[in-house]
């Protein structure tokens, strides 16, 4: 660059932005050409919005179906959205937000465990005398139907009666060391029993709650991993299924 060139330069005059007149500091900062700029583009995105709203609605359809048409509705002529389903349950939320996949495996696997003791020392036979008794009885008339006496016909106590299963004579309740025709006695073991299906019941509901979350859980980890295309959702998620994703089929090496 020649000499003359680099003088006329260093000889130009800068030009500044004037700054906002004292008289008119109460109005505030001075409003600078990139701050106009960014209002107008904002103004005109507005704008431009709005004139593509009008438009579409003076060229909808009608009849057209779209999905806010079941997820709301008109009472008293106040629009309302319709309740969506929670996806998780409190609980799974807790444990999804404070534990983590390992866990929530043991703990499935613990209850599994406890579960499977339970129904070996229950046996499960009790589930049969939910179903009432049709056993039928032949008599010659009608005046031995009315004095039939059941448990003596089937040789067992009274209390007995309502069971299906394991219903012993009174020949073999004798040779038992335990009094079993005392009342007391066979109303304490009925409340025994129905306290571990109780717990038998709790236990599977806890290890059915286990497994959901687990498999969302599990789901989540999968869908965040670094694949080429994210997977279809298939079926939305409950409280009592997990979500049902469609992955990309990957050819393994």
């Amino acid at each position: 660059m020649s000499s003359w060139k680099k003088a006329a330069k260093s000889n130009q005059k800068v030009h500044r932005e004037r700054a906002q007149p004292v008289a008119r500091s109460h109005l505030g900062i001075l409003e600078k050409k990139k701050d106009y700029k960014l209002r107008a583009n904002d103004q005109h995105e507005k704008d431009d919005t709005l004139k593509l709203l009008r438009k579409r609605a003076l060229t909808r359809n009608p009849d057209e179906f779209y999905h806010h048409m079941i997820n709301s509705k008109i009472q008293k002529g106040e629009h309302h959205e319709l309740e969506q389903e929670d996806e998780h349950s409190s609980a799974q939320l807790r444990l999804m937000d404070t534990q983590d996949l390992r866990y929530v495996n043991m703990k499935r696997t613990m209850e599994t465990n406890k579960i499977a003791r339970l129904q070996s020392r229950l046996h499960m036979t009790e589930v049969a005398d939910i179903v009432p008794n049709r056993h039928i009885f032949f008599v010659d008339n009608e005046q031995e139907a009315r004095s039939l006496n059941v448990a003596e016909r089937l040789q067992t106590h009274p209390n007995l009666l309502g069971r299906k299963t394991n219903r012993p004579r009174l020949n073999q309740l004798k040779k038992l060391v335990l009094d079993i025709q005392d009342e007391k006695v066979v109303e304490a073991m009925n409340e025994e029993r129905e306290k571990s299906y109780k717990e038998l019941h709790r236990r599977v509901e806890r290890e059915k709650e286990l497994t959901i979350t687990q498999q969302k859980m599990e789901l989540k980890r999968a869908i965040q991993e670094k694949r080429l295309r994210k997977p279809k959702r298939v079926c939305k998620g409950t409280q009592d299924r997990a979500p049902i994703y469609k992955f990309k089929y990957e050819r393994k090496r």
